[in-house]
């Protein structure tokens, strides 16, 4: 029973309900290492208020945590982010940012199961964090893009010397990216989605 007497629980709010047009669902994975920009690209694009776990930073994470790049940021999230939206109107997708320190990665394995496929972030200023990211999406199966999360003073490179420097196949899709901006989240998920329809209809989509 509520506090106005009725023994009724009230319904998701009208933001959070699913379009009536909705006919199919798919779980997506939003992986880096930490600080890369996985909740803000998650807050970003949501068409519900995002889900998140953040926690305040504290003395404990120093000298455990990298937060290379990162000198300002007081919060971390310490389970998951959650997000969702509708890429058409028959087709949705339920957006789930992972933590980014490694004493959190043992999360990641519940995360992945059931995913139809992923985003690597990826700040220019760390390329090595993003090696053991790839390694654990490509021992469990999961499909990825790259995205090049555009930081200010972070180094640009060319496609191809970032395929050779992150030892990627030539058939892995790599999109710049804002990770601020609805729109550009919205086109790296896209991108995805392209990704995943070229491997479905070849057959390399289990």
């Amino acid at each position: 029973m509520d506090f106005n007497g009725s023994d009724t629980l009230p319904g998701p709010r009208a933001e959070d309900q699913l379009p009536h047009t909705a006919q199919a669902a798919a779980k997506i994975v939003i992986v880096g290492g930490f600080g890369v920009g996985k909740t803000t690209m998650v807050g970003s694009v949501s068409e519900i208020t995002p889900l998140t776990t953040e926690e305040t930073m504290t003395q404990a994470g120093i000298g455990v945590d990298d937060n290379f790049g990162s000198a300002s940021k007081t919060a971390t999230t310490v389970a998951m982010d959650f997000g969702r939206i509708s890429i058409t109107e028959q087709l949705v997708l339920y957006l789930f940012g992972t933590p980014g320190q490694q004493r959190f990665w043992f999360l990641w394995n519940g995360l992945f199961e059931g995913a139809l496929g992923a985003v690597v972030l990826v700040d220019t200023r760390r390329l090595e964090v993003s090696f053991d990211v790839m390694g654990r999406l490509e021992e469990r199966g999961v499909p990825f893009v790259v995205a090049i999360n555009s930081f200010p003073d972070a180094p640009r490179y060319d496609v191809e010397e970032l395929r050779t420097a992150l030892d990627l196949t030539p058939d892995i899709p790599i999109i710049e990216c804002d990770a601020r901006r609805r729109a550009s989240s919205r086109d790296v998920l896209m991108t995805l989605m392209r990704f995943l329809h070229s491997l479905a209809m070849t057959g390399s989509l289990t």
